[in-house]
C-alpha cells in the first residue's frame, strides 16, 4: 500500500522555477538568483527563520504572474512599464492557498518603491519588510550581465543600487546589501552554474507529511499557475485529474493511489510553463515550430518532477501521458511493454477530457463521439485497448466527474480574473 508522501517545499517550488527559465535563455536561473540574494539579505537583516524561508518561496514565485514571455522579459528591466501588473497576478494565484497567505502578501508588493519611507504602504495597505527585500534583491539579479566577468561587474552594480536609495530602495537593505558587496563568495555564488544547489544549502526548508487532500490542495494551485496563463486551457487540469482517477477507480487502484492519480493528474501538463502564452492563445493556425515546442512539454514536466523526493510513481504517471501503446508517441516513444497502467490510464483520461471539454472556440464532444475517437485510437494501438472499454463501460459516471471538476475550476478561474479589473483575461470573460 502507498503511504502519503513526504514532500520538500524547496523542491515543490524549485520545479516551477526550472519549468519557468524554460520559456528563454534570459531567464534561466532567475528566480534561483533572486532567491538566493534574498535569503543572504535577510540573514544580515537577522530575520527569523520563519521570515526566510517564507521570502525564500516567494522570491522563487515572484514573477508567476508574468503569464506571457513578453511580460517575463519586461520584468527583467531595471526600469518597466506597469510593474505591479504581474505582482498581483502572482498575489491572486498564491492567496488561493490558505497557507501561501503571507508569501502571496510579499509577492503583491515586491515592486513598492522604498520613495523615503512612503513605501511602508502601499494603497492603503501595510507593505512587508520582505516585499522591499525581494525588490531590491529582483533588481540587484537583473543588473548582473552574463557575458561579462562577475566581479568585474559588482562595483558598478553597487553604486547602481546605492545610487537609487530612498527612491527605489529601503536604506536598511541597501546597507545589507553593501555588507555583502564586499564579499567575493557572494558574486562568485551567483555566477555558478550550482545556484540550485547552493541555494538549498542556504536556507533550511521543511519537509513535510502531507496527507492526500492537502497535497491536492497545494498540487491544484501549481496547476493553476499552468493552466489559468490561458482561457483556452484554464480547466484542462481538472477534468484529467478527475478523470483519470475516476477511470483508476474502475481499474482496481486503491483509495490512496487514486487520490496521487489526482496530483499526477493536476501536474500531467506543468511543462507547458516552458511553452509561451502567446502559443497557447494563438487564433490562427499552428505552425510546425509551434507544435514543435509544444511537443516538448511533457519532457519538461518530467525534469520538472524528476527531482521531487518521492513522485517518482506520480511522476511516470503524469509525463508519459503522450507515450503511446505502439511506441509512436512522445518524447520517450515507449511502447505498450514499458509503460506503467497508471501512465495509460492517464493517456486515456487526457484524451477524453481533451476532446470533451468546452473550449471557447469549439463544443465539446457528446459521450458517443468522443468513445468513437478513442476506440479508434484503441485499435491503431494508441491507446490501451481494455482501459478504452473500462471507460466506455462508465462513461456516465467518469464524463460526469469530469465535468464537475471543470465547472469548479471555471468558478475558480472565474474568480481569479474578478481580482483582474485590469488585465487581458479579464477583458475577455
Amino acid at each position: 500500500m502507498m503511504k502519503d508522501p513526504r514532500v520538500s517545499l524547496f523542491d515543490l517550488i524549485s520545479c516551477l522555477s526550472n519549468v519557468m527559465d524554460m520559456v528563454n535563455p534570459n531567464l534561466v536561473d532567475h528566480h534561483k538568483k533572486v532567491a538566493y540574494i534574498s535569503v543572504r539579505l535577510a540573514k544580515e537583516l537577522d530575520m527569523s527563520i520563519k521570515q526566510q524561508q517564507d521570502l525564500m518561496m516567494a522570491s522563487i514565485l515572484h514573477d508567476i504572474g508574468a503569464l506571457s514571455v513578453a511580460d517575463k522579459l519586461q520584468t527583467l528591466q531595471f526600469d518597466f512599464e506597469s510593474p505591479h501588473k504581474h505582482s498581483l497576478q502572482g498575489y491572486a494565484l498564491l492567496k488561493m492557498y490558505d497557507p501561501f497567505a503571507e508569501i502571496a502578501t510579499i509577492v503583491r508588493f515586491h515592486h513598492v518603491p522604498w520613495s523615503q519611507g512612503g513605501g511602508v504602504q502601499f494603497e492603503g495597505q501595510n507593505v512587508p519588510l520582505a516585499s522591499h527585500v525581494l525588490h531590491l534583491a529582483d533588481r540587484i539579479a537583473i543588473s548582473i550581465d552574463k557575458d561579462q566577468e562577475i566581479l568585474t561587474q559588482a562595483s558598478a552594480i553597487r553604486e547602481r543600487i546605492e545610487k537609487n536609495t530612498e527612491v527605489l530602495f529601503m536604506p536598511e537593505a541597501v546597507n545589507a546589501f553593501r555588507s555583502l558587496a564586499q564579499k567575493e563568495y557572494f558574486w562568485c555564488d551567483l555566477a555558478s552554474p550550482e545556484i540550485g544547489q547552493i541555494l538549498n544549502r542556504s536556507i533550511i526548508m521543511p519537509t513535510v507529511e502531507m496527507d492526500m487532500p492537502s497535497l491536492l490542495a497545494l498540487i491544484r494551485i501549481l496547476a493553476h499557475i499552468v493552466d489559468f496563463r490561458s482561457r483556452f486551457s484554464a480547466t484542462h487540469s481538472s477534468g484529467v485529474s478527475a478523470a483519470a482517477s475516476c477511470l483508476a477507480k474502475f481499474a482496481g487502484f486503491t483509495k490512496t493511489e487514486c487520490a496521487m492519480m489526482g496530483v499526477a493528474g493536476y501536474l500531467h501538463d506543468i511543462g507547458k510553463l516552458a511553452v509561451p502564452a502567446e502559443i497557447l492563445e494563438k487564433r490562427e493556425k499552428l505552425t510546425e515550430a509551434d507544435f514543435n515546442i509544444i511537443r516538448r512539454h511533457p519532457y519538461a514536466t518530467y525534469h520538472a518532477l524528476e527531482n521531487i523526493s518521492g513522485f517518482d510513481t506520480i511522476n511516470a504517471w503524469a509525463s508519459y501521458h503522450h507515450e503511446r501503446m505502439s511506441g509512436n508517441g512522445y518524447p520517450f516513444h515507449l511502447n505498450g511493454e514499458h509503460i506503467s497502467l497508471g501512465s495509460r490510464i492517464m493517456a486515456v483520461a487526457d484524451v477524453f477530457t481533451a476532446i470533451t471539454e468546452e473550449r471557447s472556440y469549439r463544443k465539446g464532444m457528446t459521450e458517443d463521439a468522443a468513445v468513437h475517437v478513442l476506440q479508434e485510437m484503441a485499435d491503431n494501438c494508441f491507446l490501451d485497448s481494455e482501459l478504452v472499454t473500462l471507460l466506455k463501460e462508465h462513461i456516465n459516471e467518469i464524463n460526469l466527474s469530469r465535468g464537475m471538476a471543470q465547472a469548479a475550476e471555471f468558478e475558480a478561474y472565474q474568480q481569479f480574473n474578478r481580482s483582474l479589473p485590469y488585465t487581458e483575461g479579464a477583458q475577455n470573460n
